[in-house]
């Protein structure tokens, strides 16, 4: 998957870091590296790209802003030191939050996140034959479990463990919330500490709570913003 990527971020270091685990990992094209928001308008002006990797703490205008001014089709990759902007950058078209400093195994994490993103739009004779992000193996027990991810309607953290919870049944895996949340394309979206959500699964949403058929999923203060936001962009 050959994608057009830039890098916007007022660390040189930073920079440096993104365009090595992009170089190294990916077969993606890196078209530009700007140090500002500004910069990277000028270089937008006459230029398109598929993927932006986005700080958020930068002068002159914040990631959040530059993020306001693009194209509702430019994915975002944001990258920042601070997590408390998490909930905000999902009213964008976000596809992945990476936290500093950036590690090769969140990195690579991501790279899945937006190739599921892209993948749908690659012309049908570009796309492989059975994509790998459809599915997923669960390890419960001595068990293997293969499940296909349209068919999840959520996941639950109970402690050490996970609760993967499908159309026809479910299964506890001994994972963390955060790392299975590393490896999931969108519609997956964090909606409670404890909850992880299929979107397309979502049937209504009433006194602050999800409903996935006759599931009732708290949302967390934390997350509420950035699913509204999402939620509005679909609602006439």
């Amino acid at each position: 998957m050959n994608l057009r990527c830039m890098i916007v971020d007022d660390e040189p270091n930073a920079v440096n870091l993104l365009e090595v685990l992009i170089g190294q990992s990916t077969p993606w094209q890196l078209v530009a590296r700007c140090h500002n928001a500004l910069e990277a308008i000028g270089f937008l002006k006459n230029n398109s790209v598929d993927l932006l990797f986005l700080d958020i703490n930068m002068p002159l205008l914040s990631g959040m802003e530059l993020a306001g001014l693009l194209s509702g089709d430019t994915a975002i990759v944001f990258t920042t030191a601070h997590s408390e902007h998490a909930a905000e950058s999902y009213s964008f078209n976000t596809i992945d939050y990476l936290l500093k400093p950036i590690t090769l195994k969140r990195f690579l994490a991501a790279t899945k996140k937006v190739e599921a993103y892209f993948l749908p739009r690659m012309p049908a004779g570009d796309k492989p034959a059975e994509p790998g992000h459809e599915y997923f193996f669960v390890k419960s027990g001595t068990e293997l479990r293969k499940i296909l991810l349209p068919e999840i309607l959520f996941f639950e953290s109970r402690k050490e463990y996970v609760r993967v919870v499908t159309q026809t049944f479910e299964v506890l895996t001994y994972r963390r919330l955060k790392d299975i949340e590393a490896q999931l394309p969108l519609p997956f979206v964090r909606v409670h500490h404890s909850y992880i959500v299929n979107v397309r699964q979502l049937t209504k949403i009433q006194d602050n709570q999800i409903h996935i058929g006759e599931v009732q999923i708290p949302i967390g203060e934390k997350f509420r913003d950035g699913l509204m936001d999402m939620v509005r962009r679909k609602t006439f």
